[in-house]
C-alpha cells in the first residue's frame, strides 16, 4: 500500500501518495470528458469523438489503478487471514491491528467521497444539458 497512514482517527492525518492524486485527477478529467461528449458532438462531431476517447481512455487508466489497489488490499487481508481473525474476535498482533487501520483509512478517504460527489454533480449537469440539446433546442 502506497499510502502513509499514521493515525486516521485524527482529522487530515492520512497522507495520500502523489500517484493517488494523479490518478484522482485522471478520473476527474475522464468524468468531465465523458459528460461533455453530447455538447461537443453538437458543436463538432470531431470534438465529441475526442472527448469520448479522452473520457473512456481516462476511465480505463483510472479503474485499472483502482483495481490494482483493491487487489493489493484483498491480498493483504487474505495473506494475514484478517477476516477470520476479526470475525472470530481473535486477538490481533500489533502489525495486524496496524494493517486493519491502514485498510480502514483507505476506505475512509475524503478524496474518494469528493470523487463520487464530483461524478454525481457533473452527471446531473450533463443530463440537464443533454436534455436541452436533444429535446428543447
Amino acid at each position: 500500500m502506497n499510502k502513509q497512514c499514521r493515525d486516521c482517527s485524527a482529522y487530515k492525518r492520512c497522507q495520500d501518495s502523489y500517484a493517488s492524486w494523479i490518478f484522482f485527477a485522471i478520473g476527474l478529467v475522464a468524468t468531465i470528458a465523458v459528460r461533455v461528449v453530447t455538447v461537443l458532438a453538437h458543436l463538432d462531431p470531431v470534438y465529441g469523438k475526442i472527448a469520448w476517447y479522452v473520457g473512456v481512455g481516462g476511465f480505463f487508466v483510472f479503474f485499472a489503478y483502482k483495481y490494482a489497489i483493491n487487489q493489493s488490499l484483498t491480498k493483504l487481508v487474505a495473506k494475514n487471514n484478517l477476516i477470520d481473525k476479526v470475525s472470530g474476535k481473535k486477538e490481533l498482533s500489533h502489525d495486524e491491528a496496524r494493517l486493519i487501520g491502514k485498510i480502514l483509512c483507505e476506505l475512509s478517504s475524503n478524496k474518494e467521497r469528493m470523487n463520487y460527489f464530483f461524478i454525481f454533480a457533473v452527471s446531473a449537469i450533463a443530463l440537464v444539458i443533454a436534455i436541452y440539446f436533444d429535446f428543447i433546442k
